[in-house]
């Protein structure tokens, strides 16, 4: 099992804090967002004798209103097409347990989120990277290198929309052209969409916006980002496949239930005012600016505009992104301070690609975000390992 890129470096983001440096987090995405009010209220003010199991599926009352959520967004789908799960993680580990035998390969553009790995190893399934490039801000790779990589054992492909680590909005021409590759060589297309509220150019294009695809097509989804519940543990998994959901079944019975207090949250979350997200995905955009802004100013350091979720993939003038960010925790600081950034080699799949790479999250306030962005502005002028 590989260790998270993420969360690698916290012990030495805590000595760093013993020895009293203050570290800003940009290494991983938790929000600073407020959990909406009402939606923790729902749990606190939950009145019953009995803390149950819930359906296998999730309670029937949460689904019926997910049917309606789905439906704001344009996707028509019924409570018998969503299974709830223990966090969009369950879901995606569903997905591959499901729909691929050990052995079998999934395709995955990278950069990817870096968990997709762990569960593909406890799946026991090969994830195959297809590499996408920061010059052009990560857009889909060529379908001809996908093709070339397509075999007897390939079932599936995945996607991330809006994209974790990158941020990149695919585009519906882009959705057009994995409908057509799936459709040629009949595979599942998993879509994780996450952060499908954080979208600052363009709209959003759901794997289940595409037509004539219904048994090809897998959501993966959870509340953990929308509503700054990550927490919760709770996700979705959708598809509109009668005999695939049938079997993902099994494995959510073998389960239990998904937790119960965070459904009673994400039945809550759906009440929310419809102008809720406006404010948090103006306040995500006023962050990516800012960052993308100061990145683009520092010598030799470039930044992709990203059009979505809550993170930005930079190349530096550094000779490896692993040993940069440790020496930030261990060996700098800044007038006491210091940044946290997640090496973004732990985002690819393929040995030696993002070295000079980091992801950040833009998840703290813009005063925080302009610390940070000061101390790593200091870090590139001394770090022993910095390149032309």
């Amino acid at each position: 099992m590989p260790a998270s890129p993420i969360r690698k470096l916290v012990p030495f983001a805590e000595a760093a804090k013993k020895r009293g440096i203050k570290v800003y987090h940009l290494n991983i995405g938790q929000p600073d967002i407020e959990t909406p009010k009402m939606v923790l209220d729902a749990v606190r003010n939950s009145d019953f004798k009995v803390l149950e199991y819930s359906h296998s599926a999730g309670n029937e009352s949460y689904r019926k209103k997910l049917v309606s959520y789905y439906a704001s967004v344009g996707i028509e789908v019924t409570q018998n097409q969503i299974i709830i799960t223990t966090g969009g993680s369950e879901a995606i580990q569903f997905g591959f347990l499901a729909c691929l035998d050990a052995g079998d390969e999934v395709i995955i553009p990278e950069p990817f989120y870096a968990n997709y790995n762990g569960f593909a190893v406890a799946a026991g399934v090969k994830v195959i990277p297809i590499t996408s490039n920061i010059e052009n801000g990560f857009a889909l790779p060529p379908i001809a290198d996908f093709e070339a990589k397509i075999n007897a054992k390939t079932k599936a492909i995945v996607i991330c929309n809006p994209n974790n680590p990158t941020g990149y909005l695919y585009s519906k021409e882009e959705m057009e052209q994995l409908k057509a590759i799936i459709l040629k060589y009949n595979l599942y297309l998993f879509s994780d969409e996450a952060y499908r509220e954080f979208c600052y150019e363009g709209k959003q294009i759901s794997a289940l916006h595409l037509t004539g695809v219904d048994d090809n097509v897998v959501i993966m989804d959870t509340i953990s980002k929308r509503y700054s519940a990550c927490g919760g543990r709770i996700g979705a998994f959708v598809c509109k496949n009668a005999a695939l959901m049938e079997s993902v079944m099994k494995f959510a019975q073998a389960r239990l239930s998904p937790p119960s207090f965070a459904q009673i949250a994400g039945e809550a979350a759906i009440d929310l005012p419809a102008d809720y997200f406006d404010t948090t995905k103006a306040e995500y955009k006023q962050r990516r600016d800012l960052i993308v802004k100061r990145l683009n100013a520092m010598e030799g350091v470039f930044c992709p505009n990203p059009g979505g979720a809550f993170y930005a993939m930079a190349k530096l003038p550094i000779d490896d992104s692993d040993v940069f960010c440790q020496w930030l925790l261990e060996s700098f600081e800044n007038n006491g301070e210091t940044v946290m950034l997640a090496p973004a080699s732990g985002f690819y799949g393929t040995e030696g690609l993002g070295k000079q790479e980091v992801r950040l999250a833009y998840v703290l306030n813009i005063n925080d975000i302009n610390k940070a962005m000061d101390c790593l502005e200091q870090a590139l002028k001394q770090y022993p390992g910095k390149t032309n």
